[in-house]
């Protein structure tokens, strides 16, 4: 008996320590591609997220460890397709969730309800996808034809050295930055979050880094007219919001009636905005120059 006990307690064990993958259906016009199968048993998304919502805090309440992947039917049947799969079937289903947990957009639960779940991951796809296709850009970019040197691997590395005098420059606080850049066939937006305290390098998340300079890259490479804003806060102060246009390799300063402009201006309907209290619109800095005061 008491070996049984211990048998058991080891399962339970192994069931917490072993991460598992729940795929989640986050559009309704995705949950709908997927109500053709028979072997789908869900017809009202709305009813499916809850239903969703209620395994995760069950698998939290026994001490799972869970990851939210986007499960996107149009990528299901290229896998099906590609692997000569039942479409129809819960194992394909459960085959192609597993393959997500590998590499693609995928989300830690920790409790948060469904309708925060729902937008951190589809935020995380669109970033993935950033992050991708600026890659593949990079990527297609070849050779200069004057000097031989490759222009992506070049574009990166100057895009990495704009960022870390951009932060140097920046000095303490926490700062929130964000770099537009036209591409061929779409907008690519990058975010970035660094936090520095004194003299201190800031502090930053390894993979988002990689991908925000991934992205200013991109731009750099296709020779596009971008623009990058940092907003820095600091206890005690109002927000300092600064502003860049990217031409060519150089982050050209913007004035402060220029970064008033971008922030106070919206971007879908070009109308304007009104200001946020509080917030001091000030010019870009020079970031080649980290000497230089702001």
């Amino acid at each position: 008996m008491a070996h049984a006990h211990h048998i058991k307690a080891i399962r339970r064990t192994l069931r917490r320590e072993m991460p598992g993958t729940v795929g989640l259906i986050a559009d309704a016009h995705d949950f709908t591609a997927m109500t053709r199968y028979r072997s789908f048993a869900f017809d009202d998304h709305t009813a499916y997220l809850r239903q969703v919502e209620g395994l995760l805090r069950s698998l939290a309440a026994q001490g799972a460890h869970t990851t939210v992947a986007l499960f996107d039917p149009d990528e299901f049947t290229e896998f099906c397709t590609a692997r000569a799969l039942d479409p129809d079937s819960a194992d394909s289903r459960t085959r192609f969730t597993a393959e997500l947990a590998a590499g693609g957009a995928c989300v830690a639960y920790a409790g948060q309800p469904i309708d925060s779940l729902v937008p951190q991951l589809i935020n995380k796809a669109v970033r993935k996808a950033t992050w991708e296709y600026a890659t593949l850009l990079l990527a297609e970019a070849g050779e200069c034809a004057e000097c031989g040197q490759d222009i992506g691997r070049a574009a990166f590395d100057r895009a990495s050295h704009l960022l870390l005098s951009l932060l140097e420059a920046a000095g303490p606080g926490a700062h929130h930055l964000v770099c537009s850049i036209p591409a061929q066939e779409d907008q690519l937006i990058s975010v970035l979050h660094a936090h520095r305290e004194g003299f201190d390098p800031a502090h930053l998340d390894e993979t988002d880094t990689a991908e925000f300079v991934t992205v200013l890259a991109a731009g750099i490479a296709l020779h596009s007219i971008g623009g990058l804003v940092l907003r820095t806060s600091e206890p005690g102060v109002p927000d300092r919001l600064y502003g860049w246009r990217l031409q060519h390799d150089r982050l050209d300063p913007l004035t402060a009636g220029e970064v008033f402009s971008a922030y106070c201006t919206d971007a879908e309907t070009g109308d304007p905005v009104a200001p946020e209290p509080g917030v001091d619109y000030r010019p870009g800095f020079p970031i080649d120059h980290p000497d230089n005061g702001h």
